[in-house]
């Protein structure tokens, strides 16, 4: 019996050794605290960091410096156009009528062709010199029978920026003064858009 009771004794001396040792190992290298890991990771880093050093050339942090000169002066924003074929009409006629000559009146039919002519010159963007105007007749067919039954006057204008604008281009051009000044005209049409206008009037 006592035989048993040494050698149960020196098993449970050996097991306590054993797990003590086990124990401390592993809070010393897996908790990261002991000797074993610490000095472990500081090699691995040193490795690292020398083979880091000699393949990767340096990287310069500084923000790029501009070279550009500041503009003096604000880039002008473009003007937004605001005005129509409506206040187009309304100025023409008050000129007219303070130059005194009658107020134009509306013909559908002449709205018909202010509005094509106004398309085309928008599709072209500038003036075609009437040339659209003076071929409608025969491109345009259908329309024959507007030029047959009035006597047609076309007038144009681009870059105005408002419907004042419009009409003291036209008054100011020999030519075109007639819309404004002439008698004779009796009715007509206005389109505009984007500082394109165009009046067609008719006797």
């Amino acid at each position: 019996m006592q035989k048993i009771a040494k050698i149960l004794g020196a098993a449970i001396l050996i097991v306590a050794f054993l797990v003590i040792m086990l124990t401390a190992f592993l809070v010393g290298y897996v908790g990261g605290y002991g000797v074993g890991k610490s000095d472990t990771e500081a090699v691995f880093q040193k490795l690292l960091s020398d083979k880091v050093s000699s393949t990767t050339k340096p990287v310069s942090t500084a923000k790029p410096v501009s070279t550009a000169k500041p503009t003096s002066k604000p880039v002008p924003q473009p003007t937004k156009i605001t005005w129509g074929g409506p206040q187009l009409w309304d100025a023409i006629n008050k000129r007219r009528v303070e130059l005194g000559v009658n107020p134009l009146s509306i013909r559908e039919e002449l709205c018909t062709i202010a509005s094509i002519r106004l398309n085309q010159l928008l599709e072209l963007g500038k003036l075609d010199g009437h040339v659209g105007f003076s071929n409608m007749p025969t491109d345009r067919p259908d329309l024959k029978w507007i030029f047959e039954k009035y006597n047609l006057s076309e007038f144009l204008v681009s870059g105005a920026t408002s419907a004042q604008n419009a009409v003291d281009l036209w008054e100011n051009t020999l030519g075109h003064k007639e819309l404004l000044s002439g008698g004779q005209y009796v009715w007509g049409c206005t389109y505009a858009q984007v500082g394109f206008g165009v009046a067609i009037a008719a006797y």
